[in-house]
């Protein structure tokens, strides 16, 4: 009876069903090759998790990010492991919960401005697909935004609203992205450190040095407040200082120059907030982006821009690089260039609804000048137009570029305006550093195209839920 009862505590009838299903798994997935099949224990216990308690998934999906590694599939379809079978199956809870308890995201961040113009955002994206020149691919491309933005905004906003919970999302970013960050600049330092081998050491976590930096650019901002948040732990704080320094090293050595630009950027948007001139800052961007689309499209005038194709190559060295850059010789910006110009046409073709999601790489070679074609113009690796605001304008029409500048401009103002209206220390560091990485990444999207992307995507709407918590606690003065 003693022996009965003792095995009994240990081995509840739970915990002897799940042994034998993973054994009955591992021997199916040995004998028929199907090794897929060896995961179906690990899948269970994520789901028997998911319904004692879905938050403890969602911050295994943020844990998961800086890891993450891409996988390409036949036919052209490639995946994210494991964050997008995470992504899909916390988007099942998330209409679950949604259809169970209605008031599960509470009605004040659905009636939120930026709640509005996300809703309009992806209501936009759903209606070119319908006009799409190839629907088969924005239907594809409308799941994945619809995915993103029902975990990373709607679910996040449901869970992040609070200090702790706020806190431990953090902690959940931080600790496997300074894992990566240490393993890649391990590898880096046995060569020499160079700019050439960037692009050999970063395989399985990051497909280039652009997302790679980019990443970094995003969480130095939280890292630099985070700072803040521990006044009164020291060992905490010491780790973050370490950390800080860390990224900021590591950010110089990815020789990422719109990574570069963000961060200083952000530094200035710091005092640009401070000073309540957001909204002239807005202004001015707008302006100069005006008199700069009128004066290259007057008489053709970017045709004077033209590359020499002999001149034009890529570099092994940074200093190189820059001056390349300097002088319009870089292959990589003239290449983008090169997509830029063929956006423009593609636009003035479909200026309303464009060419529907997804759907650039397939239409854009018939638009293209040849005067701006590079060695690397044939694009075997299928990339987009790097620029998502005119990739927006391309694939959306100029309404659905609108929708997106209208998001991005409310979002900035409500957290300028939150910050001032704040009167609680810790949120106010909190609505700061959300607002520089949202602001970075704003600042990355000038010349790439990385919000499809789990490494980028995920934090943009992830700071804009986080950014309608602040802004709604900063109304009721709680306590963040």
């Amino acid at each position: 009876m003693l022996v009965k009862r003792i095995f009994g505590r240990l081995l509840p009838k739970t915990l002897i069903l799940f042994v034998a299903v993973t054994i009955i798994a591992i021997w199916l997935a040995i004998s028929t090759e199907w090794y897929f099949l060896a995961a179906l224990p690990a899948v269970l216990l994520l789901a028997a998790v998911s319904l004692a308690d879905y938050s403890k998934i969602f911050y295994l999906l943020l844990f998961c990010i800086p890891v993450s590694t891409e996988l390409v599939l036949p036919n052209g379809f490639g995946t994210d492991l494991p964050t997008e079978p995470l992504i899909i199956g916390l988007m099942g809870i998330f209409l679950y919960q949604i259809a169970k308890y209605p008031k599960f995201v509470k009605l004040q961040f659905f009636k939120h401005p930026i709640s509005i113009f996300i809703l309009l955002h992806l209501a936009w994206i759903a209606l070119t697909t319908i006009t799409a020149s190839d629907p088969f691919v924005s239907v594809k491309f409308l799941l994945a935004k619809t995915w993103y933005v029902l975990v990373f905004y709607y679910l996040a906003g449901s869970l992040l609203r609070t200090k702790k919970s706020l806190a431990t999302a953090f902690w959940c970013v931080l600790i496997p992205l300074l894992f990566t960050v240490l393993v890649i600049n391990i590898r880096h330092a046995s060569y020499g450190f160079s700019f050439e081998s960037i692009y050999q050491v970063l395989h399985p976590f990051y497909r280039n040095h652009v997302a790679y930096a980019c990443i970094i650019a995003v969480m130095i901002p939280f890292v630099f407040f985070a700072l803040t948040w521990y006044k009164e732990q020291k060992g905490k704080r010491y780790f973050l200082l370490a950390a800080f320094v860390f990224l900021l090293f590591s950010l110089y050595l990815s020789y990422t120059r719109a990574a570069y630009i963000a961060v200083i950027m952000a530094a200035i948007l710091y005092f640009v907030i401070k000073l309540r001139a957001i909204r002239y800052v807005l202004l001015l961007a707008f302006g100069l982006s005006a008199v700069g689309i009128v004066f290259l499209a007057n008489q053709n005038q970017y045709l004077e821009y033209a590359p020499d194709y002999d001149k034009t190559i890529s570099h092994t060295e940074f200093d190189d690089l820059i001056a390349a850059t300097y002088n319009l010789e870089d292959i990589s910006l003239m290449e983008r260039f090169y997509r830029w110009v063929s956006g423009f046409f593609m636009i003035k073709e479909k200026p309303l609804l464009g060419f529907g999601g997804g759907n650039f790489y397939n239409y854009y070679k018939p638009y293209t000048v040849n005067s701006f074609r590079t060695y690397v113009s044939d694009n075997p690796e299928k990339s987009g137009i790097h620029n998502y605001y005119l990739m927006i304008a391309v694939e959306q029409g100029l309404i659905g570029l609108f929708i997106f500048i209208g998001l991005i401009c409310v979002a900035l103002l409500k957290a300028e305006q939150a910050y001032h209206r704040s009167r609680n220390a810790l949120r106010k560091s909190w609505i700061m550093a959300t607002t520089l990485s949202f602001f970075s990444i704003l600042v990355v999207l000038i010349i790439n195209d990385l919000i499809e992307t789990d490494k980028i995507g995920s934090f943009f709407f992830l700071t804009l839920a986080v950014l309608v918590n602040l802004d709604l606690m900063s109304k009721e003065q709680k306590e963040a």
